[in-house]
């Protein structure tokens, strides 16, 4: 893959280093590639779960599904969280008519540096989520605190402590 020609950003004046990046946004949006905290924490979890034996294959599921990322083989629907220096998840909307209805197997959650490098990764299952939810009255929807007893609590994925 030919790179082209690199930039030295540390060359650039503050206006031109935005105006990059607003160049940059606009050629995504015009390819329909979204590039968000969250839409990096995906492909992240994606790769990071196809690339370890044990784990399920996840698929990336339909745009659109509601609450569900990721499928796997077997089934299962994975939500997908990223954080970088958030509190709190973003928010899982319930059911219309049931507010208590499983939506998932798995909610993901996935922590970035500010450099969008993975630094941790926790799974967990609908019923441990259930148990630590909290509800945003504005959103009217659920979310995950990110204390650390409730990080504690998770599967842990990976975690670069581990390296």
């Amino acid at each position: 893959m030919n790179s082209g020609p690199t930039v030295d950003l540390n060359k650039l004046r503050d206006d031109e280093l935005v105006i990059l990046r607003a160049d940059i946004e606009t050629e995504l949006n015009r390819r329909g590639i979204l590039f968000s905290v969250g839409g990096v924490g995906e492909k992240v979890a994606i790769s990071f779960f196809n690339s370890k034996p044990g784990l399920p294959n996840l698929i990336q599921a339909p745009t659109g599904a509601k609450n569900v990322d990721a499928l796997s083989r077997e089934g299962d629907r994975y939500s997908i969280k990223t954080f970088m220096k958030a509190k709190k998840t973003g928010t899982v909307y319930p059911d219309e008519k049931d507010r208590d209805r499983q939506l998932f197997e798995y909610l993901v959650v996935v922590k970035l540096n500010t450099n969008y490098q993975l630094s941790a990764i926790y799974r967990y299952s609908w019923e441990e989520f259930v148990k630590i939810r909290a509800w945003d009255k504005r959103m009217n929807a659920w979310y995950l605190p990110l204390s650390k007893r409730n990080l504690n609590m998770a599967e842990i994925m990976f975690n670069e402590d581990m390296l």
